[in-house]
């Protein structure tokens, strides 16, 4: 059962630090969908793809220790810091995950902004599907975002990119 809170604990020593919790959602969704064996299941929501299974976790690693959790107010927000503690380091260290290296693909994710991520993160849930269709589903489910094409193309780039 620690296993799971292990590998966000592992997702966390490989990231250093993720500022917002949708960017962290997408980040691990991301993740999962590029074979990295995270379990958390997610469900289509108003940011796209999100795991309440993650949320939960999150929030009982930071109760014990183990995730520092920064709450900042924006102007008409709150946005969230997290970083891995000592204590979370030390219980990290009890395991032996079985975890690919992702650091490259963690470095290539943190480096874009949530809109960015949230974009990729609904195409890859819609990814059985056709091109085509995948970017017609983004502007239904997604019309207040109004994607341009350039967007698109840059998230199929990055698909591409970050599943090699």
């Amino acid at each position: 059962m620690l296993d799971n809170h292990a590998k966000i604990i592992q997702f966390f020593s490989v990231a250093k630090e993720v500022t917002g919790r949708k960017k962290l959602q997408k980040m691990i969704y991301i993740l999962q969908k590029c074979n990295i064996p995270f379990e958390e299941k997610y469900n289509f929501h108003f940011y796209g793809p999100y795991s309440e299974e993650l949320t939960l976790r999150i929030e009982e690693l930071c109760n014990l220790g183990f995730l520092h959790e920064v709450k900042e107010e924006k102007s008409n927000y709150y946005q969230y810091n997290y970083t891995l503690t000592s204590d979370g380091e030390e219980f990290l260290n009890q395991f032996h995950l079985d975890m690919p290296d992702y650091t490259e693909k963690v470095n290539l994710l943190r480096e874009k902004s949530s809109r960015f991520l949230e974009l990729v993160s609904t195409m890859l849930y819609f990814d059985h599907l056709p091109l085509e269709d995948i970017i017609e589903k983004v502007h239904t489910v997604k019309p207040k975002q109004k994607y341009t094409k350039e967007e698109m193309e840059e998230a199929v780039r990055f698909i591409n990119e970050v599943k090699q």
